[in-house]
């Protein structure tokens, strides 16, 4: 499938039911989507932007008779809500015969990797509405530059802020060797009088991307550090 332009969605979903089931909040946080919860579609209205919801998604694995409800009374609106993904369990999949016009695309939860953005991002471009966060993107990793969160393969990983920006730094420069003291200058800043090895101790963190990954971060012996290759074949 071709790249998707990016894109960035200002005004947020609408997410049904309330309260959101925590795997879709933390899918949505993590690739910057913002969003509103309604259960029901007067609640809907009350929450709604002035300018309009600019999508929907509706998870029916609790709830489908009620999840349902809720597609069908954003379709009859005056100018029916589009894009509306639907989340639904495997076992539901035979629930949506003849039911698509219900909804534009749907998706299996829970949310895998970066499916559900993946969709999100789709639908978006197809119908030309709002667009995706800024994300910088390294095979598996993805930083959002938005919201500050970072993942590998789906995982979000828990980073202090230090250790946020200098793998930004690393991973929008890959195949470059940058040596501590570049490293030091073009993170820390010219003002900061902590010495090289605050960069040692950060980059030691790497295993925090676990055994799998942390070897995106090597070592050039005497020179500095480098982060990955200079092009993503994965």
């Amino acid at each position: 499938m071709a790249a998707l332009p990016d894109l960035a969605v200002v005004e947020p979903l609408l997410v049904f039911p309330d309260p959101v089931p925590p795997p879709v909040a933390q899918a949505l946080d993590l690739a910057g989507y913002p969003w509103k919860a309604a259960g029901s579609p007067q609640a809907a209205e009350g929450v709604e932007p002035e300018d309009g919801w600019p999508g929907a998604l509706v998870c029916a694995d609790a709830e489908p008779e009620a999840a349902f409800a809720m597609c069908r009374a954003l379709r009859k609106r005056e100018l029916p809500l589009s894009p509306l993904l639907l989340l639904v369990r495997t076992d539901q999949l035979g629930e949506l015969e003849l039911r698509e016009d219900l909804f534009d695309d749907f998706c299996v939860l829970p949310p895998r990797g970066g499916e559900l953005e993946c969709r999100l991002a789709h639908l978006f471009w197809k119908t030309g509405r709002g667009t995706r966060p800024d994300l910088v993107e390294y095979g598996p990793l993805v930083l959002n530059l938005e919201t500050y969160q970072a993942a590998l393969s789906g995982r979000p990983l828990d980073l202090t802020y230090m250790e946020y920006e200098l793998l930004k730094f690393l991973a929008t420069h890959p195949g470059r060797v940058h040596s501590r003291e570049t490293l030091l200058s073009r993170v820390w800043g010219y003002e900061y009088y902590g010495g090289a090895r605050t960069v040692d101790v950060h980059v030691r963190r790497r295993a925090k991307l676990g055994e799998e990954h942390a070897s995106l971060i090597s070592t050039v012996r005497s020179v500095g550090y480098r982060f990955g290759q200079a092009r993503w074949t994965g």
